[in-house]
């Protein structure tokens, strides 16, 4: 499951993608716009601009904006700056490996197996959608009843 900081990351920066090119925006506007507490969002943002994602400029007309074009920016990339990796266990992380405690050899773990396959599939979509592209709204599907 997603962290409500990597949620709230990706909200910011879609609203970030919706204006971008149209100068800085104010955090007080990402804010409310997107339900997201200020403080956060000054964390969050600052992390996104030491990352090389955002840029930003203090002062009246600052705010924050998009540091490249938003076809630039993956899904799978946030992901990873905010939680570190896609892996739904520590043993299926690409970039974040370790061996989960208490489980057996790697080698006899089905669940492991099964963890990179989930891992290989969700990078694939998250890694082939950009900030840029639209979402089919009947991709949407919500709890089953």
């Amino acid at each position: 499951m997603l962290s409500q900081r990597t949620r709230y990351t990706m909200r910011a920066l879609l609203h970030l993608a919706d204006r971008y090119g149209e100068g800085p925006v104010q955090l007080s506007e990402i804010a409310a716009a997107q339900n997201i507490p200020p403080k956060f969002l000054t964390v969050m943002l600052s992390q996104m601009r030491r990352a090389g994602v955002v840029e930003s400029m203090r002062g009246r007309e600052g705010g924050y904006w998009l540091a490249k074009h938003p076809k630039q920016i993956s899904y799978g990339e946030i992901v990873r700056l905010t939680r570190g990796s896609l892996g739904l266990l520590p043993c299926a992380s690409r970039y974040a490996y370790e061996s989960c405690k208490h489980c057996i050899s790697e080698d006899k773990c089905r669940l492991h197996r099964v963890m990179l396959m989930v891992r290989d599939e969700t990078a694939r979509i998250l890694d082939n959608l950009s900030l840029a592209d639209p979402v089919p709204q009947e991709m949407h599907q919500g709890p089953e009843e």
